[in-house]
């Protein structure tokens, strides 16, 4: 029975190592399609847009991603409205002092006292949505820092297409980590980079363009956002961006990706909030697409082929499917992360990739155990999308 067991677990992660490489060379071959069209000429649509930041706290380079909004050169009028639940959060203090810094920019803070829902964030985003002055509205995180051809190049996309006649409803964009100290930060930047993004890239390839959004860079026609009922429609959910994106995807208008990738602060994690981030995000695509959280067994093949090694006892096949697996997950991490992304942080850490791969591998495994989720320093349970916050859940 034990050699019966023995050779079962041989052929399943044999059959799961293969195809977690035929994943790794469509994930390479969809990062090399998004590179190949990277001059095409931008349009000078240029709309007056204002940008939405809930902020709770203070985070890592915070500062230096708000000064990277009032830096930039862009044709159009734009303003940035920071909302706050308490004028007392230290991040008031910090928008403060940006508004000195940058007087000749439109910013504005704006208490947001009010919980409409079990989401804060979009409960102060809809908050600050009556203040804003424009058509266009463009939403990121406090920690998003961004070139000074941002806004140019993201609402540029906006531009009427004569040719489809289907309006773009929403812009969104890639983004990179940047870590701070420990391993946890540098494994969760090195997954973004080499693991997340490329499944992005691969399922806007298969599906010809994205049908969600991610919350690096949500810029919504006010047309769109009211098609679907406002943000009032998601103030319960905790994937936010990727419903806002499909609703608007559902309403008949196209998402666009576009070629600007901004960056995202990685925090300086110990093991307990890196375990609570990451099993947050996968219980949250397990809610929101079941079928595709299953099928991410298949894009795990490192993990696969590594076990494959210990199942086999080291024959010849399993580490010849080994390395095979390495060279192309290596080739997706150099051209999603490096090429695509321009990460440099990828390249020096790539020795990390299979002690990433396996990590990510058994939160996986432990994202099917429950549907219990910390955010914030409170306990929810995700169900049908929504946010259920438990008993006695602060910490």
């Amino acid at each position: 029975m034990p050699h019966a067991l023995a050779q079962a677990v041989e052929l399943v992660t044999t059959v799961l190592a293969v195809a977690g490489m035929g994943y790794f060379l469509a994930a390479l071959l969809a990062s090399r399609g998004f590179l190949s069209p990277r001059d095409a000429p931008l349009s000078r649509f240029a709309p007056a847009v204002t940008i939405l930041k809930s902020l709770k706290g203070l985070d890592p380079g915070m500062m230096d991603a708000f000064r990277s909004h009032c830096r930039q050169q862009y044709a159009g009028d734009f303003e940035l409205l920071f909302g706050v639940s308490s004028l007392e959060d230290p991040a008031a203090a910090a928008v403060a002092q940006l508004q000195a810094e940058f007087p000749e920019i439109a910013i504005r803070l704006v208490e947001c006292p009010q919980r409409l829902g079990t989401n804060g964030k979009v409960s102060t985003l809809m908050q600050l949505v009556p203040y804003a002055r424009h058509n266009f509205l463009l939403i990121n995180d406090s920690d998003i820092t961004v070139s000074p051809r941002y806004l140019e190049r993201v609402m540029a996309l906006h531009a009427p297409d004569p040719d489809t006649g289907r309006k773009v409803g929403l812009v969104t964009a890639l983004y990179r980590g940047r870590a701070h100290g420990t391993l946890p930060s540098r494994l969760e930047a090195l997954g973004i980079a080499t693991d997340f993004m490329p499944s992005v890239l691969l399922a806007r390839w298969i599906e010809g363009g994205l049908r969600y959004g991610l919350g690096s860079t949500l810029a919504v026609s006010r047309e769109a956002l009211d098609s679907i009922g406002g943000l009032a429609v998601l103030v319960d959910h905790l994937a936010d961006d990727y419903e806002l994106g499909e609703r608007i995807y559902k309403a008949g208008y196209r998402i666009a990706l576009t070629r600007e990738v901004v960056e995202t602060s990685v925090p300086a994690y110990t093991w307990r909030a890196f375990f609570d981030h990451q099993l947050r995000w996968y219980r949250t695509v397990r809610d929101a697409r079941p079928w595709g959280y299953v099928g991410l067994v298949f894009t795990y093949g490192l993990g696969w082929a590594l076990l494959n090694v210990l199942a086999s006892g080291l024959s010849p096949l399993s580490l010849w499917l080994l390395a095979l697996s390495f060279f192309l997950r290596l080739g997706v991490a150099m051209t999603a992360g490096a090429e695509v992304l321009g990460d440099r942080q990828v390249l020096p850490r790539l020795w990390l990739l299979p002690l990433r791969d396996v990590v990510a591998l058994a939160l996986w495994v432990a994202g099917f155990a429950g549907n219990t989720i910390v955010w914030r320093g409170e306990r929810f349970a995700v169900k049908a999308g929504r946010l259920e916050k438990q008993a006695g859940s602060s910490r």
